[in-house]
């Protein structure tokens, strides 16, 4: 690939995921538990993302109605130079909620990154993409970590503290709720080092059709990404969810400027936990929150990113204005 010398850099050794998900028999499952049960169930989207959950991911980008992804890849293929130039070579890229590490992958040419440290909280996956990419680009370190960072980022001493460049695409930053993501950012500017910043992508303020159709697609590829997590958590806490007793719901919420994902109960029915300990019983249409998304202007992205710490630099968008790209360092 451009940039890389095969002849004279030695051979690394393949990525091994460093494991840091914690102990699933407490923080898992009491989080899991205590959604449940609350006045408005829920379970957090991070439980999305088990294997099958991320391959889900993968199809449902492919999808004609889901636009973030390919507007975001439109405004890298564009202005990927122009970013690469802002940024400059050689930073540690730090790739939060990394799937299939493709986005990150796209840059390195342009990069150049020192060392590559995905974080993901589906580690078998990881594993998988961090061994296709050193097939790729053996010359990079790679530190593949399987971490939930909802709550806080633990990074290892192997990780380099200079020019630490926290990329985090796709417009998962709106999966938490402004104080929250304000709490994740302060976060990452405290880990950011000397040099450090942030590549970020959001997507703005639309028309409320483009939007639910993006998270409700024809084909019905969200809807089982959706309803795959009961399957997920079925496994996770030795719970009954029967899928079919359950519909995928999307909605825009124009109050808190956010989309919406749901599951909707098809009947009046019970769900047990925990082998048996703990169940609730669901009526019919009862829903259980499992995602926000929400959808930013940018005054208000600039705002947040300086609460946090962060000088916004420069800001690419996409033709319609849709989607941004930012780019700022640690003040």
């Amino acid at each position: 690939m451009e940039g890389f010398n095969t002849v004279t850099e030695p051979m690394r050794m393949p990525p091994s995921v460093l494991q840091q998900l914690g102990d699933p028999q407490t923080s898992v499952r009491a989080e899991l538990s205590s959604g449940l049960m609350a006045s408005q169930p829920s379970i957090s989207p991070k439980f999305l993302y088990d294997a099958l959950g991320s391959k889900l991911f993968e199809a449902i980008c492919e999808t004609p109605e889901y636009y973030p992804t390919r507007t975001e890849a439109a405004i890298f293929a564009r202005h990927g130079h122009e970013i690469a130039r802002a940024i400059g070579p050689g930073c540690t890229l730090i790739d939060l909620g990394a799937g299939n590490c493709a986005k990150a992958a796209s840059l390195f040419p342009l990069l150049h990154p020192s060392q590559y440290v995905p974080i993901d909280i589906s580690q078998e996956f990881l594993q998988e993409a961090a061994t296709a990419l050193h097939r790729r680009f053996p010359h990079i370190e790679m530190t593949p970590l399987g971490q939930d960072f909802s709550h806080g980022l633990t990074l290892p001493d192997t990780v380099d503290e200079r020019r630490r460049l926290f990329f985090y695409p796709g417009s998962s930053l709106g999966n938490f709720s402004p104080a929250e993501a304000l709490v994740l950012l302060k976060g990452l500017r405290a880990q950011c080092g000397c040099g450090g910043g942030l590549l970020l992508g959001l997507d703005l303020i639309k028309d409320v059709e483009l939007l639910e159709a993006a998270y409700d697609d024809a084909l019905g590829v969200t809807a089982a990404f959706n309803l795959n997590v009961l399957r997920h958590v079925n496994r996770l806490i030795d719970a009954d969810f029967d899928v079919k007793q359950w519909r995928h719901r999307a909605c825009f919420n124009a109050r808190e400027g956010r989309m919406e994902m749901h599951l909707q109960a098809c009947s009046d029915l019970t769900v047990r936990w925990l082998g048996g300990v703990c169940e609730r019983r669901f009526h019919d249409g009862q829903c259980i929150h499992t995602e926000n998304s929400y959808k930013y202007r940018q005054d208000d992205a600039h705002d947040l990113l300086a609460n946090a710490g962060f000088q916004s630099e420069r800001v690419w968008l996409d033709a319609e204005g849709g989607f941004a790209v930012i780019h700022a360092y640690a003040r």
